[in-house]
């Protein structure tokens, strides 16, 4: 299925996304009954609260499906393009031409619309894509997948170019994460217990994002105003996501006239804050943090801060705690900001921008099947061009590497 798909061009992968969309649009009476006996099943176990909202369809999030499918068909088509052209003395042509990875597998936990989502993604860039959703959503992700069935169906593809294992046992999710002759790429999607599970048992590559442990460092050229608003909007706008704030360092020049005031600001707002010794002297209503506060990804509304004596340390904390997803620095000192971007490796980087911008969509790349912090082929944000790699394709009119080449010896 995959080597089908590779040899369709753009136009056709597009019309296929397209035809998807009205399959699962014309199919959501079907996959709302389907999502209501996943969720009727989940609040009999005893699921509640954020779990249970993923795990919910409504027509308005069906609705958002369709749209998302119908947004990925009208990207730019990234198979076939070239990166790089050069003539070389010899004559030859080299090109750099991307391609598609081949099989990926998605393995992930509660959303179903990522059942869609990851499918869309893959198939736009050419590659095939199996699928292993939580067993929370096992009948909506069912139904979407036949949806998907039958837009392949109608365009004379295989239907395993979209493969859902329908049984979730967890040793079959064992057995994919061996099958490095087949499968291309693993991409976890859900908690960091999932994540590691697929780290430490495949050995096919994986695209790893455990959590999002994001710091703001205030410098001691901070626009307060700027870094309150950098502070308010990277924690409180969206607590729960991988790329809010969990812990702010602000310059010890800054901190005495600044800090008591931003954090009244943010306690106000809902915010709970957790600081070292001297964070407590400036802001007595603070709680004590602890080192394990400093490595942990709160998703939920509370901020741990440190004062710093200045660059080197913010550094070096950051290198310490950092899950290499996003880090901030506040600063109007340009030479500081460039010394903060090339002291810093993770997979984004914000000068005087929040942190909650480290996603495809605000960075322009128009979706994303997730977040890496592994340095391979794809490192922050992937959308469609993660989803391919770059070969060579060289072009010649005969040339030869060798001009004479001896006999090979007979065999005695």
């Amino acid at each position: 299925a995959a080597t089908r798909l590779a040899t369709l061009d753009g136009a056709a992968r597009a019309a296929l996304l397209q035809s998807m969309a009205d399959a699962v649009d014309a199919g959501r009476d079907t996959i709302l009954e389907a999502n209501a006996r996943d969720m009727e099943r989940a609040r009999a176990n005893g699921t509640t609260g954020a779990m249970l909202d993923r795990l919910e369809l409504d027509p308005g999030r069906i609705d958002g499906i369709v749209q998302a499918i119908r947004e990925v068909a009208a990207l730019p088509d990234p198979v076939g393009q070239v990166t790089r052209t050069e003539t070389l003395d010899n004559g030859l042509r080299v090109d750099r031409v991307r391609i598609p990875l081949g099989l990926i597998a998605m393995i992930y936990e509660a959303r179903p619309n990522v059942t869609a989502d990851a499918a869309a993604l893959c198939l736009r860039a050419g590659n095939a894509v199996l699928l292993r959703g939580g067993s929370e959503a096992r009948d909506s992700n069912i139904a979407i997948a036949r949806c998907l069935h039958s837009a392949l169906e109608q365009h004379g593809l295989p239907r395993e170019a979209v493969a859902l294992l329908e049984d979730t046992a967890r040793e079959h999710v064992l057995e994919l994460l061996q099958l490095s002759d087949l499968v291309d790429l693993a991409i976890p999607r859900g908690g960091e217990r999932l994540i590691r599970f697929v780290a430490e048992n495949a050995r096919v590559p994986v695209i790893k994002h455990y959590k999002g442990v994001c710091h703001l460092y205030v410098d001691r050229a901070a626009d307060p105003a700027l870094a309150l608003k950098l502070a308010i909007d990277g924690k409180l706008s969206r607590p729960g996501v991988c790329n809010a704030l969990e812990t702010m360092l602000v310059h010890a020049d800054i901190a005495g006239g600044w800090l008591p005031g931003a954090l009244a600001e943010l306690q106000a707002r809902g915010a709970e804050i957790r600081g070292d010794e001297r964070t407590r002297e400036l802001f007595p209503a603070a709680k004590p943090a602890t080192e394990e506060d400093y490595d942990t990804e709160y998703l939920a509304p509370v901020l741990t801060v440190k004062v710093v004596d200045g660059f080197d340390e913010a550094v070096a904390h950051i290198q310490r705690h950092t899950s290499d997803h996003t880090e901030v620095i506040a600063t109007g000192d340009q030479d500081t900001a460039d010394r903060f971007v090339r002291s810093i490796r993770s997979s984004a980087v914000m000068v005087n921008a929040s942190s909650r911008f480290n996603d495809g969509g605000a960075l322009g790349l128009g979706a994303e099947i997730g977040i890496s912090t592994t340095r391979l082929h794809s490192y922050g944000p992937m959308g469609l061009e993660a989803l391919t790699i770059e070969r060579y394709v060289v072009r010649g009119e005969g040339q030869a590497r060798h001009g004479d080449v001896p006999k090979v010896a007979e065999a005695a």
